[in-house]
Protein backbone atom coordinates (compact mmCIF):
# COMPACT_ATOMS: atom_id res chain seq x y z
CA UNK A 1 0.00 0.00 0.00
CA UNK A 2 0.99 3.35 -0.92
CA UNK A 3 1.52 6.59 1.11
CA UNK A 4 -0.97 7.92 -1.19
CA UNK A 5 -3.55 4.80 -1.15
CA UNK A 6 -3.29 5.32 3.01
CA UNK A 7 -3.80 8.78 3.18
CA UNK A 8 -7.03 8.51 0.85
CA UNK A 9 -8.08 5.64 2.99
CA UNK A 10 -8.03 7.64 5.83
CA UNK A 11 -9.44 10.79 4.51
CA UNK A 12 -12.85 8.56 3.42
CA UNK A 13 -12.28 7.41 7.08
CA UNK A 14 -12.99 10.35 8.30
CA UNK A 15 -15.13 12.31 5.79
CA UNK A 16 -17.91 9.09 6.92
CA UNK A 17 -17.18 9.05 10.80
CA UNK A 18 -17.98 13.16 10.00
CA UNK A 19 -20.93 12.55 8.19
CA UNK A 20 -22.81 9.91 10.93
CA UNK A 21 -22.12 12.63 13.39
CA UNK A 22 -23.80 15.18 11.70
CA UNK A 23 -26.32 13.23 11.11
CA UNK A 24 -26.72 11.50 14.81
CA UNK A 25 -26.16 15.36 15.64
CA UNK A 26 -29.11 16.47 13.53
CA UNK A 27 -31.32 13.44 14.73
CA UNK A 28 -30.62 14.45 18.73
CA UNK A 29 -31.51 18.04 17.52
CA UNK A 30 -34.43 17.03 16.06
CA UNK A 31 -35.74 14.68 18.72
CA UNK A 32 -34.58 17.84 21.49
CA UNK A 33 -36.34 20.61 19.33
CA UNK A 34 -39.19 17.91 19.94
CA UNK A 35 -41.99 19.03 21.90
CA UNK A 36 -46.00 18.99 23.39
CA UNK A 37 -48.67 21.79 23.84
CA UNK A 38 -52.30 21.63 25.33
CA UNK A 39 -54.87 23.65 24.69
CA UNK A 40 -58.12 24.24 22.44
CA UNK A 41 -58.67 23.72 18.29
CA UNK A 42 -60.00 27.37 17.32
CA UNK A 43 -60.28 29.29 13.83
CA UNK A 44 -57.02 30.53 13.26
CA UNK A 45 -58.65 34.49 13.37
CA UNK A 46 -59.50 34.06 16.76
CA UNK A 47 -57.78 36.02 18.87
CA UNK A 48 -55.60 35.35 22.43
CA UNK A 49 -58.50 37.53 23.81
CA UNK A 50 -61.06 36.10 21.91
CA UNK A 51 -60.14 32.26 22.79
CA UNK A 52 -59.66 33.53 26.11
CA UNK A 53 -62.79 34.41 26.68
CA UNK A 54 -64.09 31.67 24.88
CA UNK A 55 -65.54 34.32 22.25
CA UNK A 56 -68.08 31.68 19.83
CA UNK A 57 -66.37 32.81 16.60
CA UNK A 58 -63.05 30.79 17.54
CA UNK A 59 -65.19 27.50 17.70
CA UNK A 60 -67.67 28.87 14.76
CA UNK A 61 -67.86 25.72 12.51
CA UNK A 62 -68.72 27.97 9.21
CA UNK A 63 -65.70 30.63 10.03
CA UNK A 64 -63.91 32.19 6.73
CA UNK A 65 -60.60 30.83 6.10
CA UNK A 66 -61.26 27.42 7.55
CA UNK A 67 -57.49 27.42 9.01
CA UNK A 68 -57.28 25.70 12.41
CA UNK A 69 -55.07 26.80 15.35
CA UNK A 70 -54.06 25.73 18.86
CA UNK A 71 -54.97 28.23 21.52
CA UNK A 72 -52.68 27.13 24.62
CA UNK A 73 -54.27 28.99 27.91
CA UNK A 74 -51.28 28.27 29.71
CA UNK A 75 -49.04 30.29 27.28
CA UNK A 76 -51.25 32.57 26.41
CA UNK A 77 -50.77 31.96 22.63
CA UNK A 78 -53.06 31.02 19.31
CA UNK A 79 -50.56 29.02 17.57
CA UNK A 80 -50.81 27.51 13.93
CA UNK A 81 -50.76 24.18 13.13
CA UNK A 82 -49.08 22.92 9.79
CA UNK A 83 -50.47 20.25 8.73
CA UNK A 84 -54.09 20.93 9.18
CA UNK A 85 -55.14 16.88 8.11
CA UNK A 86 -54.74 15.82 11.33
CA UNK A 87 -56.78 18.71 13.43
CA UNK A 88 -59.80 18.57 11.37
CA UNK A 89 -62.68 17.25 12.78
CA UNK A 90 -61.14 18.85 16.16
CA UNK A 91 -62.61 22.55 16.53
CA UNK A 92 -63.62 23.50 20.28
CA UNK A 93 -61.66 20.14 21.47
CA UNK A 94 -59.54 20.27 24.18
CA UNK A 95 -56.12 18.24 22.63
CA UNK A 96 -52.07 17.51 23.07
CA UNK A 97 -50.15 18.39 20.16
CA UNK A 98 -47.15 17.09 19.71
CA UNK A 99 -44.34 18.55 17.72
CA UNK A 100 -41.85 21.07 16.68
CA UNK A 101 -42.09 24.51 16.95
CA UNK A 102 -40.54 27.17 14.51
CA UNK A 103 -41.71 30.61 14.97
CA UNK A 104 -45.44 30.35 15.81
CA UNK A 105 -46.35 27.19 13.64
CA UNK A 106 -46.16 23.73 15.33
CA UNK A 107 -45.10 21.24 12.82
CA UNK A 108 -47.59 18.64 14.03
CA UNK A 109 -46.67 14.87 14.40
CA UNK A 110 -49.77 14.42 16.22
CA UNK A 111 -53.03 15.39 18.55
CA UNK A 112 -54.78 13.45 20.68
CA UNK A 113 -57.88 14.51 22.64
CA UNK A 114 -57.41 15.96 26.24
CA UNK A 115 -59.41 13.08 28.28
CA UNK A 116 -58.64 14.34 31.86
CA UNK A 117 -56.12 16.54 34.06
CA UNK A 118 -55.29 15.49 37.75
CA UNK A 119 -55.71 13.01 39.49
CA UNK A 120 -58.56 10.54 39.53
CA UNK A 121 -61.20 10.55 41.88
CA UNK A 122 -59.82 8.68 45.53
CA UNK A 123 -56.37 8.62 43.97
CA UNK A 124 -53.44 9.45 46.34
CA UNK A 125 -51.53 12.82 45.44
CA UNK A 126 -48.03 12.50 44.76
CA UNK A 127 -45.36 13.54 47.39
CA UNK A 128 -44.75 17.06 46.56
CA UNK A 129 -43.06 20.48 47.61
CA UNK A 130 -44.24 23.94 46.30
CA UNK A 131 -44.13 27.37 47.24
CA UNK A 132 -47.42 28.94 48.42
CA UNK A 133 -48.68 32.36 47.84
CA UNK A 134 -47.05 33.85 50.92
CA UNK A 135 -43.80 32.17 49.86
CA UNK A 136 -43.97 29.21 52.29
CA UNK A 137 -43.01 26.08 51.60
CA UNK A 138 -45.52 23.48 51.25
CA UNK A 139 -45.88 19.65 51.00
CA UNK A 140 -48.54 17.47 51.37
CA UNK A 141 -47.46 16.66 54.90
CA UNK A 142 -48.23 19.76 56.48
CA UNK A 143 -51.11 20.31 54.28
CA UNK A 144 -52.75 17.33 55.77
CA UNK A 145 -55.20 17.47 58.28
CA UNK A 146 -56.69 14.90 60.38
CA UNK A 147 -58.83 14.02 57.52
CA UNK A 148 -56.87 14.30 54.69
CA UNK A 149 -55.76 17.43 52.55
CA UNK A 150 -57.98 18.83 49.94
CA UNK A 151 -55.68 20.82 47.09
CA UNK A 152 -56.85 23.54 44.70
CA UNK A 153 -54.62 25.21 42.33
CA UNK A 154 -54.97 27.98 39.81
CA UNK A 155 -53.57 29.11 37.03
CA UNK A 156 -52.61 32.03 36.61
CA UNK A 157 -54.54 32.76 33.44
CA UNK A 158 -57.97 32.75 35.64
CA UNK A 159 -56.76 36.12 37.39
Amino acid sequence: MTARTVWKYALMCALTILGAATLVGAQEKNAKDSASWSGVIVNSNCSVDEAFAEAAKCTDKGAPGGRLSLYDDTLRLVLNLDPQDQAAGHLGDSVTVEGTLEGDTIHVTSIRMLTGIGLAVGQKAPAFSARDQFGMQQTLETLQGPHGAVLLFFRSADW
